[in-house]
């Protein structure tokens, strides 16, 4: 049976609803913004079973079970009653201490960590040293660098790169240069509410490194600053839209109330907000609405931070907060290759296999990855040691975008721990060693291993991360068909990104075998309306090719032979086309991947172009595995 995104949307998940009934934390509900109706073909008739998608969402009020003092409690809070006029009345506050000592699983980067000891910060494989950085709320660095700098994420590497007495004194000096620089909430990156949540929990979880040197005045400050941030966060967080950045404000809020003295109403008020914004930020199956496997990554790993507070003041969370984590990483796990790196999607570079598996193992979930992540969107097809992910879902709407691109019917392939056919990737990683100019180029349609029309975007790629319009609507279909001595699977999806300006729809069909084989392709041009449109259109089918695969056009110059890194051979072939426009030519042009530390690579690509008929075309491939 087909499915219809008009969104990152998809279908209902069976195991979803049986945890939903097993656990009153959850609950399904509508999203207006995130239902794609479901096709309706009149033979046969729809299953009566399937439902039209539906968008996680966490109530607050069944996630955060209290009785009625509890309620009046939090009710009071976002009134704006005072905390400590609600938990200890008549009483003097205590002092502004932090309670407990927090023992998070999640570790660093021990590099990063080392490289701060020796005086400067590695960020996307670039040194930045310490004393050089501007701190202060009007210096603007590359987004990635202000997300280090400012959310102290970076106290994390330092922490799991030496004992805590060595590395306090290059906290003290870090923290230090900060507060000097931020004296008190203002406008810049500082003062994002991801930024500032973030922070907060890095400056609770890691109170030990930060708060044990020899400066009683620095620990007063600080002290200072967290409560102030605390309660900038508390008005703040509540107006922030939908995504990451909520998440993380409200996780802030909820530390704050944990770690701090007569926190309770804080934390009753935040885990509220908390719940709330964690089924505005992931999809029915688990997958963030961003499609950016780096906020999937990066939201388990603050899940875990989180209930490591929980654990040290021996409060009992929100079951909804460790069922949501569970939901969180089968979809990443459907992303990693074989080398068990990620994918590159949504902006970001293919994030290490050892990163990805601490962050795993940190949160104690063990499961198997999801086949069909549909709501957010991304097919995955295991056959043998041949690994294939397959974009099969709109672009992510502008209120849940990270770094957005225009990559839909992209696919990758990976055979064993070598990739074959990949994405360029590193979008969001760029004003390191990516040149920021280079940056918006890598979200473009042509980075991507898919289709491009006439060198345009299938959806527009505006300035800030943000997309415009295009692809609006994704049609998929995937089954099992027959095979030569095992069966395959086909996945069949179609995307309107250029109907308005073009007058065609993009279906692109791939079949893999049963053994990992081979892989067989179909780009299809299909007029959108009854009558297409006369003329031609310039096309280009990219195939972007791994890090150190070796390419050799044949002699007629309609195939390639690939020699992967590890010796093992695969064959391109272009099969016949249907585009009745003139010639089709086979090409190697060069390319570049982009490595999880944001370190870019020069690649090659496999690029088919021609002219094809406004009235239509169709063009067939076949990657083939013969060594």
């Amino acid at each position: 049976m087909a499915t219809l995104f008009r969104t990152p949307a998809g279908r209902r998940a069976d195991a979803l609803v049986e945890r939903v009934a097993d656990n009153p934390a959850l609950v399904l509900a509508a999203d207006d913004d995130a239902v794609a109706k479901q096709p309706q073909p009149a033979d046969p008739a729809p299953n009566p079973a399937e439902e039209p998608s539906r968008a996680l969402a966490l109530s607050d009020i069944i996630a955060a079970p209290t009785g009625p003092g509890e309620s009046l409690i939090r009710l009071a809070y976002r009134l704006g009653v005072p905390g400590n006029a609600l938990a200890a009345p008549f009483r003097r506050p205590p002092p502004l201490r932090v309670l407990a000592t927090v023992e998070s699983p999640a570790h660093g980067d021990r590099a990063a960590g080392t490289a701060l000891r020796a005086g400067h910060f590695l960020i996307h494989g670039v040194r930045l040293p310490i004393a050089s950085i501007d701190f202060a709320p009007p210096a603007r660095h590359a987004p990635g660098v202000e997300r280090v700098l400012h959310s102290f994420s970076w106290l994390a590497d330092l922490a799991v790169s030496a004992p805590r007495a060595d590395g306090a004194a290059v906290a003290e000096r870090i923290a230090g240069l900060w507060l000097h620089a931020n004296t008190a909430p203002a406008k810049g990156p500082a003062w994002e509410v991801e930024h500032a949540g973030l922070r907060l929990v890095a400056w609770l979880v890691h109170a030990p490194l930060v708060l044990a040197g020899n400066d009683k005045g620095l620990k007063s400050r600080l002290l200072a600053a967290i409560a102030e941030t605390a309660s900038w966060l508390d008005k703040k967080a509540p107006r922030e839209g939908a995504g990451f950045a909520a998440v993380a404000g409200w996780a802030g809020i909820v530390a704050a109330g944990l770690l701090l003295p007569n926190g309770k109403p804080r934390r009753l008020f935040g885990e509220a907000g908390l719940v709330k914004a964690l089924g505005d930020m992931v999809g029915e199956d688990g997958g963030v609405l961003s499609r950016c496997p780096a906020a999937q990554l990066d939201a388990i790993r603050l899940l875990t931070d989180l209930l490591a507070c929980y654990d040290a003041v021996d409060v009992t969370p929100p079951p909804a907060l460790a069922v949501m984590r569970e939901l969180l990483v089968p979809p990443l796990l459907a992303l990693r290759h074989g080398d068990g790196a990620l994918g590159s999607w949504q902006g970001q570079g293919a994030i290490a296999a050892d990163r990805v598996a601490a962050v795993i193992a940190a949160s104690g979930v063990r499961t198997r990855p999801l086949t069909s992540t549909e709501c957010w969107g991304y097919q995955r097809v295991r056959a043998g040691e041949t690994l294939l992910q397959f974009d099969a879902a709109p672009p992510p709407r502008a209120r849940h975008a990270r770094v957005g691109c225009a990559s839909t019917l992209a696919f990758e392939l990976s055979d064993g721990p070598a990739r074959i056919i990949v994405n360029c990737g590193g979008a969001g990683l760029s004003g390191g060693q990516v040149p920021a100019r280079i940056g918006q180029g890598l979200r473009a349609t042509a980075a991507f291993s898919t289709l491009v029309l006439d060198n345009a975007n299938s959806t527009a790629v505006l300035l800030h991360g943000q997309l415009g319009k295009g692809v609006e609507t994704v049609a998929l279909e995937r089954r099992v068909v027959a095979g030569r001595g095992r069966e395959a699977t086909r996945i069949e999806a179609a995307h309107d990104g250029y109907a308005s300006r073009f007058g065609l729809t993009h279906q692109r069909i791939l079949t893999l075998s049963g053994d990992g084989t081979e892989l067989a392709g179909e780009d299809i041009l299909i007029p959108s309306a009854k009558n297409g449109k006369r003329g031609k259109i310039a096309f280009a089918l990219r195939f972007h090719l791994g890090r150190g695969v070796e390419v050799q056009l044949s002699g007629d110059k309609r195939g390639a032979s690939l020699l992967l890194p590890d010796g093992r051979l695969w064959q391109f072939r272009l099969g016949g086309d249907r585009a009745g426009a003139g010639a089709i030519t086979l090409a190697a042009e060069d390319s570049l991947w982009v490595d999880g530390d944001g370190r870019p690579h020069a690649t090659e690509q496999l690029v088919i172009e021609g002219l094809a008929l406004r009235s239509g075309g169709q063009f067939s491939w076949l990657l083939r595995k013969t060594g």
